[in-house]
């Protein structure tokens, strides 16, 4: 099956990766080439080069209504996430008790494995039906001896978000500090550090149409975190190594962005998504989880009824739109959503899934397409009784 040619491709995976916005490649630009220098120099070239990054620093903390000597630059969530679960669990001697919820990242279910394998204990917590964990399980959860609570603001599979401001107030008044992964919901939702009340937040540039390969993590005045990365002195000794300073100044311009189009970004996403979800309804079987739950306003998570999710994600590629299955794929053959798997969702129904998320870069006519092309593959999917493997066509 040929694929459409990359400039033509409808992008519906923004909850995977963002396009750069021009106006933080612009801002970047400079420093991808005349600008070069080392912010621990002292002389001006390098001076200028902190200035740089202690202006982003500060955009990142307006965002969040924090202080900028509490934001630490680094290079992924996954190692935003990281540092804080291995910080906390080398400071207890790797004794103690986590909480985490089915919902989270990859880079936390397995910091807290690492932490479990080396003689801690954890509680992982299932959300419901409609795709949240409830405040009473974390509640249930707490033990005297809880290190650490990790929520996520938004589930990435999902959109569905979180009780963070609850749970965390719950947490202070026990004395256990709460990681919240806000990476899926920066631009879109209010992202407040003292209204959240957490006390640390990852974000990841990527998410939100700002740079690769440059994240954050916020801390709270009076939280210590142990580096991953060793050597010099770097931000604030929280992590070594010289600064990425092109990706530092994009992701501070995005956050600048972010913070300043936030109502408007909210407005244009959630009307791209009730466009979609209501030109579903005429795809017979067609199934929007968790439609009734508080969402991201541009996530969408669909299953069809008897179509192997997988096989129609293919198809729609071949065709110029661009999406996700939200599972795994090992040994070839794909696998259901822990997730979806996790809020009891039937093994079957998990594999017809897809999620489809927009960005900011979306266009109406672009959602009419998609619903169009959906439509027919949906339909020439089902006509076929069998799959090349002989298994039906969205069996587990």
């Amino acid at each position: 099956m040929d694929s459409a040619p990359l400039d033509t491709v409808a992008y519906f995976d923004n909850n995977a990766t963002t396009p750069l916005d021009p106006r933080v490649r612009d801002v970047m630009l400079p420093w991808l080439s005349g600008l070069h220098g080392n912010p621990s120099s002292a002389h001006r070239v390098g001076r200028v080069a902190r200035e740089a990054v202690e202006t982003a620093r500060q955009q990142v903390a307006d965002l969040l209504g924090g202080e900028p000597a509490d934001v630490t630059f680094t290079a992924s969530g996954s190692e935003s996430n990281n540092m804080v679960i291995r910080s906390l669990a080398e400071s207890s001697e790797y004794r103690g008790h986590f909480v985490f919820s089915a919902l989270e990242h990859p880079s936390i279910r397995a910091a807290v494995a690492r932490a479990v394998a080396l003689g801690m204990e954890a509680t992982e917590l299932t959300p419901g039906a409609d795709g949240v964990v409830s405040v009473e399980a974390v509640c249930e959860a707490l033990r005297n001896d809880t290190r650490l609570v990790c929520l996520m603001q938004a589930n990435n599979e999902l959109g569905t978000l979180q009780p963070v401001q609850e749970v965390a107030s719950i947490c202070r008044q026990r004395g256990v500090p709460v990681l919240c992964d806000a990476v899926q919901g920066v631009g879109k939702l209010c992202l407040d550090v003292q209204q959240l009340g957490v006390d640390f937040i990852t974000l990841g540039g990527h998410k939100f149409h700002g740079p690769l390969g440059c994240a954050v993590l916020w801390v709270r005045p009076g939280h210590l975190v142990t580096p991953l990365v060793l050597g010099a002195s770097q931000e604030g000794g929280r992590r070594a190594g010289t600064e990425n300073v092109p990706g530092i100044v994009g992701l501070g311009e995005a956050c600048r962005l972010a913070a300043a189009e936030r109502p408007q970004r909210h407005t244009q996403l959630l009307a791209l998504r009730r466009r979609l979800e209501d030109g579903l309804r005429d795809i017979e079987g067609a199934i929007v989880h968790c439609e009734s739950s508080e969402r991201l306003p541009h996530t969408t998570h669909v299953a069809f009824d008897g179509v192997s999710g997988h096989q129609l994600m293919l198809r729609l590629d071949a065709r110029g739109i661009a999406v996700s299955t939200g599972s795994a794929c090992h040994s070839g053959r794909p696998q259901p959503s822990r997730t979806l798997l996790a809020m009891g969702v039937p093994e079957a129904e998990a594999l017809a899934s897809l999620r489809i998320s927009f960005g900011i870069a979306n266009r109406p006519e672009e959602v009419d397409r998609c619903l169009a092309v959906l439509a027919e593959e949906v339909a020439e999917l089902r006509s076929s009784a069998v799959s090349p493997k002989g298994h039906s066509l969205g069996s587990a």
